[in-house]
Parts: structure tokens; C-alpha cells; sequence
């Protein structure tokens, strides 16, 4: 990779002040490349054929490719995942190989041995070889052939020495490989949560991907204890204990980086339910761009985020963002200069320079004795992770009324809600119109597939059903999802947020006073400005983000 720096500058990828900066502060290689393409100064793509020009090697795009998985599977996926590389094609005695680094002559000779041909080597970029992984690469037979092989062990052993054989914690064991194979395949996958679920006669494992459950495995029940075992023993909880939910967390590994799980048990009829929620550390580094608000909501937001004391709630059902929401107010508000402490049940993603508190009912550390605490440590800024009952609210208001900026989530429909909420909690409603700054009501729509997304016009008559702002006259052209590989035939990629942002003004003060009904505080609302959940959403599909489906199904 030497002179890459220069190739990029010479071919004009990158300007030649913003690259000297770079390799000043980081100097070539991976690191180069990921500060590049996080900078926005150049795509992965741009930095492939950069590398290409410099090497002497030719660029394949391997999103125009057809890749053949005969091809493919000439090569072992465990070469093609250590060395970053994949067949691309085969010639009478040559095989065609895409690498991120051409010149790597250690890989090159690994997969010439192991494939007895001459190797031919392209450069690629990173994200089409991520791309192609994720079709090709997958662990679903190798998952298959283990859980039958997992269930002869379990079947032919008989007495105490079974369930030993089953846990056996060696890295050829396979159950570990079964259980690390599981995690792996989730993560490349960009699953958000891991169901593994006892049934009568089978173990059933689900994805949630992008929001949706798909099912990926069924397996032999009786695999099921070894699995199970196996995850506890990895989330260091009891393994003896089956008869009430408990939770852990656990680190794994994958493509160079740790990827941290939260792992809760749940018995039920057939045995322990097991679901775990992969913690994308991404979210401690989102900026206020990346939550891809409106310009009046962001405006609204910030405005409420930078205030030296009040209270900001962002509200929405479980797994609707809430929490990356908050961690990103908090990397906007954070400084030297001001104390952040945080209090959470449990703590989702470990940030530098913030004091994060982990709720511990067991030890008595409960949201309140913690809040307590912290209102004694001289706080600028608390995040208490839900606001659940009454003397949580209370403490946490009180807190936004002494001087303090309080970030917190509460269960609601939507932003008015929540006024209406701490009341009927048994918070005092003058102190909850003077506390709280603005609630954020947020939902989660998939997002669809830039590559195969398909523009359209919609009926007139679908438009006016669902009263999507549009002329007559002039029907606006929207996408809808078509499927391809880069999605997995789905037609979306990714999630994206739909905001509702409420700012309490002293009308809404005074309704809340009055104890007036969440009907007439939304009313006024939004004659005050307030953009509705799903006329946020329709925005997003103006912009051809996503699909007034999507909108339809996630927005109230």
C-alpha cells in the first residue's frame, strides 16, 4: 500500500491538503482508508481503483460482476474471510481472485495451494467484498450440518457424561462452533437481536433485521440444552438456574472488531427462551446528521438539547432508537468542560469521558437511589436511561428544575402523550409544564435499497386515501422496493427514524394545569409548529427514502 497517499492525490480522488492531513495523523493502510471514507473525502470504490493505479493491478466492481458460487466455493470461506479476498472468475488454469491488497503474497500462496491454479489478482473495494460475503459466505449449511451432528452426540450418549459431552467449551467443539457461528452469521447479517426459541419438537433461531423477524434455522430440540448452556456459560450467568429470567452480556469477536451482546433468559413451557441484543458501537459515534432529522426538527431539538437545565424526553415503543437518539445528544452536549453521569438499566454502549451508573436492584442500586446519588456529585448533565414509575419522575424533574439538563425515555404513542403520562404517574402537573423543554416521539422505517429502488406515480386516489401532501395536478414521483442481491431480494436496506418533536410552550403549560386530554394538547401542538410522526414519514418518501407502506406501518 506505499504511495497510496500520492496515487490518490495524483489521480484527484482526494485534494492534496485534505490527504497530507491524513497520513500525518494516521499515517497508510486500513486506517488511511477508513479515515477517508468516514471524512466523506473519498468513496471505498474511489480508494480501490486508487489502489489499483498504484499497484498495477486491475479494478473489478463487483457489484456489475456475476459471481458464481461453484466459483466461489473453490476457495474456503475461512482464506476468503482472513484474507479479505474472493473468486471472481475462473479461466482454463487461473482463477480470478478480488483482494483488497493485491500485493499480499501470503494470501496469494495460501489459495494457490489450496486450490492447485494460478492465481490472478484484482482489487476490490471493501464494501462490494462486505456485499458479496453476506450472499456467498453464509454459515446456514455449515449450521445445518452442525446442529445433526450436535444431535447424534446428544442422542447416542446416554447417562451423566451426556450433558458433559454436549457442553464441551473446546474451540472444535461442536457447540461452540454451532454457538459462535450463530452470532457471526447475525452480525454480518446486521441483525439487531438474536431469538433463540425452545419449541415442542424443534429449537427455532430468528433474526430481527431492519425490524423484521425472519427465521433462519430450525434445529433438533435436542440441541437445545447444549446451546443454551453454552450462552449462559458466555454471558456468566447461572447456568443451574431454569426457572427465572436473567441477564447477562458477553463480547465476541468479528472481522477485527469487538462486537458486545446483551443476552436475557425467559423461561418458558419448552424450556429457556434466549434473546440477545447486538450492541452496534457505531452509535456512540452519530453525529446529529446521521439521525437524518427535518431542518425545523432538528432545529427544535438542539435548541432544547443546549439549554443549560430542563428536561428532554425522547418516547416510542422498544427497539424504535431511543437509545442511539440519546447517546447521540449526549456526543453533541458532551465537553470537558461539564460533568455527563448516566444511569441505565443496563449500560447499552460504553462511552469515553461520561460516568455511566448500572442499575443493580440486588445492591439496592436502584434508578432512584442512583439518582439520589448523582444529584450529590454535581452533574451538568443526566441521562436516566426510562423513567418508570412515580419517584423516578419526581426526582428527575426536580433535577431539570434545580439546574440541570435531564435526557431520559418514557413509553408513549407519540410527543403529547407524555405530558399526560407523568401525570397520571402522580407528578405534579405545573412542575411537569415547567420541567420538561420538548419530547421527541420516534419510529423506526426500513429504508429503501438505493441500488434496486424503482421510482413510480402513485394513484390519485391511494394519495388522497392516506392524505399524502401532493397536487393533483402534478402527481409526485415516489420509489417503491423492487429486491436485488445488494438487499437480499428484500428491496430495503437499513432502518431510518421519523420524528415527532414537541416543544412545550406556556400554552401547553397551561393545558397541562388544566389537566386538559392528550387530543387538545396534540391540537395545539401542532397548530404551534409540531410535524406529525407520519407527515414526517411522508417527507421521507418524497425524498425517496423509504415507502408510504413503511410509513403506514410504523407511524400512528
Amino acid at each position: 500500500m506505499k504511495g497510496l497517499a500520492e496515487t490518490l492525490v495524483r489521480t484527484g480522488v482526494v485534494r492534496a491538503e485534505d490527504m497530507w492531513d491524513a497520513v500525518a495523523e494516521v499515517g497508510e493502510g486500513e486506517e488511511l482508508r477508513a479515515r477517508l471514507v468516514s471524512a466523506q473525502l473519498a468513496t471505498e470504490a474511489q480508494i480501490a481503483e486508487g489502489i489499483a493505479a498504484q499497484t498495477g493491478y486491475a479494478f473489478v466492481d463487483l457489484s456489475s460482476v456475476s459471481l458464481s458460487a461453484d466459483i466461489i466455493a473453490l476457495v474456503p470461506p475461512t482464506l476468503c474471510r482472513r484474507y479479505h479476498l474472493i473468486p471472481v472468475e475462473r479461466g482454463r488454469r487461473a482463477l480470478t481472485i478480488g483482494m483488497l491488497d493485491p500485493t499480499d503474497l501470503i494470501a496469494i500462496d495460501d489459495v494457490t495451494s489450496a486450490t492447485e491454479l494460478n492465481i490472478r489478482p484484482v482489487v476490490v473495494s471493501p464494501d462490494a467484498l462486505n456485499a458479496a460475503f453476506s450472499r456467498f459466505l453464509r454459515s446456514d449449511e455449515e449450521l445445518s450440518d452442525l446442529s445433526e451432528q450436535i444431535g447424534e452426540i446428544a442422542a447416542a450418549e446416554v447417562g451423566p457424561g451426556a450433558t458433559e459431552s454436549i457442553e464441551d467449551t473446546s474451540d472444535d467443539a461442536p457447540i461452540v462452533r454451532f454457538v459462535n457461528l450463530l452470532i457471526s452469521q447475525a452480525i454480518t447479517d446486521r441483525a439487531s437481536d438474536i431469538h433463540i426459541e425452545p419449541g415442542e419438537k424443534h429449537l427455532m433461531v430468528r433474526y430481527r433485521i431492519d425490524g423484521v423477524l425472519h427465521e433462519m434455522q430450525r434445529a433438533d430440540r435436542a440441541i437445545q440444552d447444549g446451546v443454551i448452556s453454552r450462552l449462559k456459560i458466555m454471558a456468566s450467568v447461572d447456568i443451574a438456574e431454569r426457572r427465572k429470567p436473567q441477564d447477562g452480556r458477553l463480547s465476541v469477536h468479528h472481522d477485527g472488531r469487538q462486537i458486545d451482546l446483551r443476552l436475557a433468559t425467559l423461561p418458558t413451557v419448552w424450556g429457556e427462551k434466549i434473546v440477545m441484543r447486538i450492541l452496534d458501537s457505531s452509535a456512540q459515534s452519530l453525529t446529529m446528521q446521521d439521525l437524518r432529522f427535518s431542518m425545523i426538527n432538528e432545529k427544535r431539538f438542539r435548541g432544547s438539547i443546549e439549554r443549560p437545565h430542563g428536561m428532554v424526553l425522547v418516547t416510542g415503543p422498544t427497539g424504535s432508537g431511543k437509545s442511539t437518539t440519546l447517546y447521540t445528544a449526549l456526543n453533541t452536549v458532551a465537553n470537558p468542560r461539564i460533568n455527563v453521569i448516566t444511569v441505565e438499566d443496563p449500560v447499552e454502549y460504553r462511552m469515553a469521558g461520561i460516568n455511566q451508573v448500572q442499575v443493580n436492584a440486588r445492591a439496592g442500586m436502584t434508578f432512584q437511589a442512583a439518582l439520589r446519588s448523582i444529584l450529590r456529585s454535581d452533574p451538568d448533565v443526566v441521562l436516566v436511561g426510562e423513567i418508570r414509575d412515580q419517584e423516578t419522575a419526581t426526582i428527575s424533574i426536580e433535577a431539570a428544575l434545580t439546574g440541570h439538563l435531564v435526557l431520559s425515555t418514557l413509553h408513549t404513542n407519540d410527543a403529547p402523550s407524555a405530558l399526560t403520562r407523568l401525570t397520571e404517574i402522580g407528578c405534579e402537573p405545573f412542575l411537569v409544564g415547567t420541567a420538561l423543554s420538548a419530547v421527541v416521539a420516534q419510529r423506526l422505517a426500513r429504508r429503501l435499497c438505493a441500488k434496486c429502488r424503482e421510482p413510480y406515480v402513485e394513484s390519485r386516489q391511494l394519495l388522497d386515501s392516506v392524505r399524502f401532501p401532493h397536487n393533483p395536478a402534478d402527481p409526485p414521483q415516489l420509489y417503491r422496493a423492487v429486491g436485488c442481491q445488494a438487499c437480499s431480494g428484500t428491496g430495503y436496506r437499513g432502518r431510518v427514524a421519523l420524528h415527532e418533536v414537541m416543544t412545550v410552550s406556556e400554552q401547553l403549560e397551561q393545558l397541562v394545569v388544566a389537566h386538559a386530554t392528550g387530543t387538545e394538547m396534540r391540537a395545539v401542538a401542532i397548530s404551534e409548529g409540531m410535524v406529525s410522526l407520519r407527515e414526517d414519514g411522508f417527507s421521507k418518501v418524497t425524498q425517496g427514502i423509504t415507502t408510504i407502506e413503511e410509513v403506514l406501518r410504523v407511524s400512528v
